[in-house]
Protein backbone atom coordinates (compact mmCIF):
# COMPACT_ATOMS: atom_id res chain seq x y z
CA UNK A 1 0.00 0.00 0.00
CA UNK A 2 0.88 3.49 -0.88
CA UNK A 3 -0.63 5.85 1.10
CA UNK A 4 0.73 9.82 1.26
CA UNK A 5 4.37 8.38 0.35
CA UNK A 6 5.10 11.39 -1.68
CA UNK A 7 7.30 12.96 1.19
CA UNK A 8 7.76 15.78 -1.56
CA UNK A 9 4.68 17.05 -1.11
CA UNK A 10 2.59 18.96 2.00
CA UNK A 11 0.33 16.87 3.70
CA UNK A 12 -2.83 18.15 5.87
CA UNK A 13 -5.09 15.18 7.56
CA UNK A 14 -8.37 16.39 9.68
CA UNK A 15 -8.88 13.56 12.34
CA UNK A 16 -13.00 13.91 11.71
CA UNK A 17 -12.52 13.31 7.82
CA UNK A 18 -10.48 10.00 8.21
CA UNK A 19 -12.36 7.04 8.38
CA UNK A 20 -11.47 3.96 11.13
CA UNK A 21 -10.70 0.99 9.35
CA UNK A 22 -10.86 -2.40 10.59
CA UNK A 23 -7.48 -4.15 11.65
CA UNK A 24 -6.04 -7.85 11.27
CA UNK A 25 -6.66 -7.98 15.46
CA UNK A 26 -10.19 -7.96 16.44
CA UNK A 27 -11.17 -5.20 18.27
CA UNK A 28 -8.17 -3.08 16.95
CA UNK A 29 -9.39 0.04 14.20
CA UNK A 30 -6.65 2.31 12.32
CA UNK A 31 -7.12 5.73 10.95
CA UNK A 32 -4.38 5.68 8.83
CA UNK A 33 -2.32 8.94 7.72
CA UNK A 34 0.59 7.91 5.75
CA UNK A 35 1.75 3.94 4.67
CA UNK A 36 4.66 2.25 2.56
CA UNK A 37 3.77 -1.34 2.40
CA UNK A 38 1.39 -3.80 3.66
CA UNK A 39 0.61 -4.67 7.32
CA UNK A 40 4.32 -4.65 7.68
CA UNK A 41 4.90 -1.37 6.94
CA UNK A 42 6.97 2.54 7.09
CA UNK A 43 3.10 3.99 8.51
CA UNK A 44 1.98 6.60 10.74
CA UNK A 45 -1.41 5.77 12.64
CA UNK A 46 -4.01 6.62 14.89
CA UNK A 47 -4.71 3.21 16.09
CA UNK A 48 -7.87 2.02 18.74
CA UNK A 49 -8.07 -0.27 21.04
CA UNK A 50 -11.36 -1.34 22.06
CA UNK A 51 -11.52 -1.82 25.48
CA UNK A 52 -9.92 -5.53 26.35
CA UNK A 53 -8.21 -5.48 23.15
CA UNK A 54 -4.79 -6.77 22.12
CA UNK A 55 -2.21 -7.17 19.39
CA UNK A 56 -0.09 -10.82 19.24
CA UNK A 57 3.54 -10.33 20.62
CA UNK A 58 5.74 -9.30 17.93
CA UNK A 59 9.26 -7.61 17.64
CA UNK A 60 9.93 -4.77 16.14
CA UNK A 61 12.32 -4.40 13.77
CA UNK A 62 12.14 -1.08 12.59
CA UNK A 63 11.34 0.56 15.69
CA UNK A 64 7.81 2.29 17.16
CA UNK A 65 7.46 5.66 18.42
CA UNK A 66 3.76 6.57 19.70
CA UNK A 67 1.65 8.77 21.76
CA UNK A 68 -1.31 8.07 23.83
CA UNK A 69 -4.22 10.60 23.01
CA UNK A 70 -6.62 8.63 25.67
CA UNK A 71 -7.23 5.68 27.56
CA UNK A 72 -4.58 3.35 28.91
CA UNK A 73 -2.44 1.37 26.56
CA UNK A 74 -0.28 -1.66 28.49
CA UNK A 75 2.33 -4.66 27.47
CA UNK A 76 4.42 -6.09 29.75
CA UNK A 77 6.52 -2.88 30.83
CA UNK A 78 3.55 -1.67 32.69
CA UNK A 79 0.69 0.97 32.08
CA UNK A 80 1.02 3.93 29.60
CA UNK A 81 -1.84 6.65 30.50
CA UNK A 82 -2.94 9.76 28.56
CA UNK A 83 -0.05 11.52 27.08
CA UNK A 84 2.59 9.20 27.44
CA UNK A 85 5.38 9.69 24.74
CA UNK A 86 7.04 6.29 23.97
CA UNK A 87 9.82 5.04 21.89
CA UNK A 88 10.77 1.37 21.54
CA UNK A 89 13.73 1.00 18.97
CA UNK A 90 14.78 -1.73 16.80
CA UNK A 91 14.83 -5.42 18.34
CA UNK A 92 12.27 -4.40 21.05
CA UNK A 93 9.47 -6.77 21.71
CA UNK A 94 5.86 -6.76 23.48
CA UNK A 95 2.33 -7.65 23.73
CA UNK A 96 0.40 -4.36 23.54
CA UNK A 97 -3.21 -4.34 25.01
CA UNK A 98 -5.92 -2.16 26.89
CA UNK A 99 -7.94 -3.47 28.97
CA UNK A 100 -9.98 -0.28 29.20
CA UNK A 101 -9.40 1.02 25.73
CA UNK A 102 -7.21 3.44 24.42
CA UNK A 103 -6.15 5.39 21.25
CA UNK A 104 -2.29 6.15 20.36
CA UNK A 105 -0.31 8.09 17.57
CA UNK A 106 2.15 5.60 16.37
CA UNK A 107 4.83 5.79 13.98
CA UNK A 108 6.48 2.30 12.66
CA UNK A 109 9.59 1.39 10.95
CA UNK A 110 11.45 5.19 10.98
CA UNK A 111 14.24 4.55 13.74
CA UNK A 112 17.65 4.43 12.50
CA UNK A 113 18.52 0.71 12.20
CA UNK A 114 21.78 0.80 15.17
CA UNK A 115 19.30 3.56 17.90
CA UNK A 116 19.14 0.85 21.09
CA UNK A 117 17.29 3.48 23.19
CA UNK A 118 14.26 3.35 25.22
CA UNK A 119 12.08 6.66 25.84
CA UNK A 120 9.19 7.06 28.26
CA UNK A 121 8.40 10.41 28.80
CA UNK A 122 5.22 11.64 30.98
CA UNK A 123 4.44 15.05 28.37
CA UNK A 124 1.90 15.90 31.33
CA UNK A 125 4.19 16.44 33.81
CA UNK A 126 7.37 17.80 31.74
CA UNK A 127 8.86 21.43 32.73
CA UNK A 128 8.32 23.30 29.61
CA UNK A 129 10.56 26.04 29.10
CA UNK A 130 9.91 29.56 27.61
CA UNK A 131 11.63 29.67 23.79
CA UNK A 132 13.74 32.97 23.88
CA UNK A 133 13.05 33.41 20.43
CA UNK A 134 9.78 32.93 20.15
CA UNK A 135 7.44 34.56 22.71
CA UNK A 136 4.00 33.07 24.12
CA UNK A 137 5.76 29.13 23.20
CA UNK A 138 7.11 27.00 25.92
CA UNK A 139 8.54 23.54 24.60
CA UNK A 140 10.62 20.82 26.23
CA UNK A 141 12.59 18.45 24.02
CA UNK A 142 11.63 14.46 24.15
CA UNK A 143 14.24 13.36 21.93
CA UNK A 144 17.32 14.54 19.98
CA UNK A 145 19.88 12.05 17.92
CA UNK A 146 21.47 12.98 14.40
CA UNK A 147 18.66 12.22 12.40
CA UNK A 148 15.47 13.85 13.94
CA UNK A 149 14.35 16.24 17.04
CA UNK A 150 10.99 15.51 18.91
CA UNK A 151 9.65 17.82 21.28
CA UNK A 152 6.15 19.11 23.02
CA UNK A 153 5.19 22.65 23.08
CA UNK A 154 2.46 25.25 24.30
CA UNK A 155 1.14 28.15 22.33
CA UNK A 156 -0.16 30.61 24.15
CA UNK A 157 -3.38 31.90 22.74
CA UNK A 158 -3.34 33.66 19.15
CA UNK A 159 0.65 33.71 19.35
CA UNK A 160 1.61 33.57 15.58
CA UNK A 161 5.56 32.37 14.40
CA UNK A 162 7.18 31.69 11.31
CA UNK A 163 7.88 28.07 11.47
CA UNK A 164 10.82 26.94 9.31
CA UNK A 165 11.12 23.43 8.20
CA UNK A 166 14.30 22.80 6.11
CA UNK A 167 14.38 19.51 6.41
CA UNK A 168 10.76 18.93 7.29
CA UNK A 169 8.43 18.34 9.81
CA UNK A 170 5.32 16.86 11.08
CA UNK A 171 3.07 18.27 13.66
CA UNK A 172 -0.28 16.66 15.75
CA UNK A 173 -2.18 18.67 17.52
CA UNK A 174 -2.82 17.75 21.19
CA UNK A 175 -4.97 19.96 22.45
CA UNK A 176 -6.82 23.34 21.49
CA UNK A 177 -6.03 24.34 17.71
CA UNK A 178 -3.78 25.81 15.22
CA UNK A 179 -3.83 27.65 11.98
CA UNK A 180 -2.02 26.81 9.26
CA UNK A 181 -2.22 28.18 5.60
CA UNK A 182 -5.74 29.66 6.39
CA UNK A 183 -7.23 25.79 7.72
CA UNK A 184 -7.58 25.31 11.68
CA UNK A 185 -6.03 21.81 13.01
CA UNK A 186 -7.96 20.68 16.03
CA UNK A 187 -6.94 17.73 18.41
CA UNK A 188 -6.09 14.77 16.37
CA UNK A 189 -5.32 16.76 13.14
CA UNK A 190 -2.16 15.79 11.64
CA UNK A 191 0.46 18.14 9.18
CA UNK A 192 3.49 16.88 7.05
CA UNK A 193 5.56 19.25 5.78
CA UNK A 194 8.26 18.58 3.38
CA UNK A 195 11.70 19.77 3.43
CA UNK A 196 12.42 23.39 2.47
CA UNK A 197 9.04 24.59 3.73
CA UNK A 198 7.98 28.11 5.40
CA UNK A 199 4.67 28.34 6.94
CA UNK A 200 3.42 30.58 9.97
CA UNK A 201 1.57 28.93 12.55
CA UNK A 202 -1.00 30.86 14.52
CA UNK A 203 -2.45 29.24 18.04
CA UNK A 204 -5.87 29.30 18.14
CA UNK A 205 -8.14 31.42 20.59
CA UNK A 206 -7.79 28.62 23.96
CA UNK A 207 -3.96 28.11 22.68
CA UNK A 208 -2.62 24.39 21.39
CA UNK A 209 -0.38 21.89 22.60
CA UNK A 210 1.33 20.12 19.75
CA UNK A 211 3.97 17.56 19.12
CA UNK A 212 6.47 18.09 16.53
CA UNK A 213 9.29 16.05 14.94
CA UNK A 214 11.67 17.68 12.08
CA UNK A 215 14.70 17.03 10.31
CA UNK A 216 13.91 13.64 9.20
CA UNK A 217 12.18 13.73 5.75
CA UNK A 218 15.08 14.96 4.12
CA UNK A 219 15.92 11.09 3.45
CA UNK A 220 12.90 9.93 2.14
CA UNK A 221 12.56 12.84 -0.29
CA UNK A 222 16.29 12.09 -1.50
CA UNK A 223 16.01 7.91 -1.12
Amino acid sequence: MQLNSDFAQKICIHDRDNQWRASPSAGVERKMLDRVGDEVARATTIVRFAPGSAFAPHTHDGGEEYIVLDGVFQDESGDFPVGTYVRNPPTSRHTPSSAPGATIFVKLWQFTPEDRKHVRIDMNTVDLVPDPKRDGVETFALFKDAQEQVVVEAWNKTTAHPFQAPDGAEILVLEGSLIEDGQTLQARDWLRLPPDSATILTAGPTGARIWVKTGHLRQMVEA
